[in-house]
């Protein structure tokens, strides 16, 4: 049977991850939980849900890594005391062998430190609090088989699958799933730099958060 997330009374969610969990959620116009995919899940899932009173928060930064996140994992995760925690983390860890400057580089986290960073958070987590888990593959929309981050990118999806298995938590495959669809619409009309979705692909990730999730009831 196909694993979901319990949710019970007065629990808190927490998402958690770079730009495209932030997306803009320390700016007025969208606080708390920013015009991305954390809006678009986060309220359909207290529409469908709202006897619960769940505590939402969203705690994305745009930029970060995994080496940033680590950093902030205990102010910004683990002192929340969080029942269920959404982690989406890898992009940038990636990206960043591909910048334009020599600064930028030295911040790309190859995919053995990234394993590490992500396992020793998650064992953080389950080591001080009993937080249901949810993981979200890093993902870009890009259908150029030459692309070498592109080429690059199924080493970080595979360590966030076996981060899955090992700590027990629910794998929202977005990589997976997109390339099922990549050829029935252009990768620049999901996102214009293959990393950042538009509005309405950021709706899609929700979509595919809330399936995993909830399912379909």
């Amino acid at each position: 049977m196909h694993k979901r997330i319990e949710f019970e009374q007065n629990q808190t969610l927490l998402f958690i991850g770079d730009s495209i969990t932030d997306c803009g959620r320390r700016e007025l116009p969208y606080a708390p939980l920013g015009c991305g995919y954390v809006h678009f899940a986060a309220n359909f899932l207290l529409a469908q849900r709202p006897h619960l009173n769940l505590n939402i928060q969203n705690r994305g930064i745009g930029g970060d890594s995994t080496r940033d996140l680590k950093n902030r994992w205990k102010t910004d995760c683990i002192d929340l005391k969080p029942d269920i925690v959404s982690v989406m983390i890898g992009i940038n860890d990636l990206w960043r062998k591909y910048g334009e400057t020599p600064e930028s580089q030295l911040r790309h986290v190859a995919p053995v430190e990234y394993e590490a960073n992500l396992h020793d958070m998650l064992a953080q987590l389950q080591d001080a609090c009993s937080s249901q888990l949810i993981l979200m593959e890093p993902f870009m929309f890009c259908d150029d088989a030459a692309n070498p981050m592109l080429a690059d990118l199924p080493a970080y999806v595979d360590i966030v699958h076996k981060a899955a298995d090992k700590f027990g938590a629910l794998l929202i495959p977005l990589h997976t799933n997109y390339t099922t669809l990549k050829d029935k619409r252009p990768a620049d009309q999901w996102a214009d730099d293959t990393v950042h979705p538009a509005a309405w692909a950021h709706a899609w990730i929700a979509q595919q958060w809330l399936q995993e999730v909830i399912g379909s009831d």
